[in-house]
């Protein structure tokens, strides 16, 4: 292939590409205006979140986008419950529990670029998609975890040091808890695999990876947290899902 094909395929795709962008831009803003009433988000995470989505779109398709839309659903809904007990415990999530940009790409940014590695000339297509389910899957098993744990776990502990400490501290684990985090992350592998962005053979590993992934990330939250000043919560996040990820194309690779 001579130099001057190969601009051309380029240009074709990069062509394309923008042409799904613009599609799915317009279609985000019109769904967006739709429903930014509802308490999810704050007025400038909805902005994000229609980057997010019309990103999305264009790379892995309205599957991707919709896998997104039900993570936050999910997330948003079990952030919710028993949120009035949360708030008079002063453990409840900030703005009513509205997320806002911070939030948005502490959950998604890896993610986000696992979708754009699929555009890239050869990029392993599928072996993306499970590293892109694996993130959201330990960041909706974290939020399972973190939400449920703080209403209703009994008994909280550190899981680096193993003694008991008040409900919603950083690091923080309770036997309720826990199983909402193998929940979360069982719930959203099973998104993956009915948006068929993943094999049904795949749900047992991702979900795992995500689970454990989850444990680590409390580790970090104990231990590192504190010590590390820039390394906030959304950080943590953002190191979360790298984490999922990274395991789950390594193992499935």
């Amino acid at each position: 292939m001579n130099y001057n094909s190969t601009t051309e395929l380029i240009s074709q795709a990069v062509g394309g590409w923008l042409t799904g962008a613009l599609a799915s831009a317009l279609i985000n803003g019109l769904l967006i205006l739709l429903v930014q009433r509802l308490p999810l988000l704050t007025k400038a995470g909805w902005f994000h979140a229609w980057c997010l989505g019309t990103l999305l779109a264009a790379s892995i398709g309205w599957r991707g986008w919709w896998a997104v839309v039900l993570y936050l659903a999910l997330g948003s809904a079990v952030t919710k419950l028993g949120f009035a007990k949360k708030e008079s415990l002063g453990i409840a999530e900030a703005r009513g529990g509205r997320r806002g940009p911070e939030n948005v790409w502490g959950s998604a940014a890896t993610g986000a670029l696992l979708a754009l590695a699929t555009l890239l000339p050869g990029a392993p297509k599928q072996l993306l998609l499970s590293g892109f389910i694996a993130s959201f899957a330990a960041k909706l098993g974290d939020t399972f975890g973190s939400e449920i744990g703080k209403r209703w776990g009994r008994s909280t502990v550190s899981l680096s040091q193993w003694k008991p400490v008040p409900p919603g501290t950083d690091g923080a684990v309770s036997l309720e808890g826990t199983l909402a985090s193998l929940a979360g992350s069982l719930l959203f592998s099973a998104v993956g695999w009915a948006l068929k962005l993943i094999p049904a053979g795949q749900i047992p590993l991702i979900t795992a990876v995500a689970f454990f992934a989850c444990l680590i990330e409390s580790l970090i939250g104990a231990e590192l947290q504190p010590r590390v000043s820039w390394l906030s919560n959304e950080a943590v996040n953002g190191l979360l899902t790298v984490i999922a990820a990274g395991l789950a194309m390594v193992l499935l690779h």
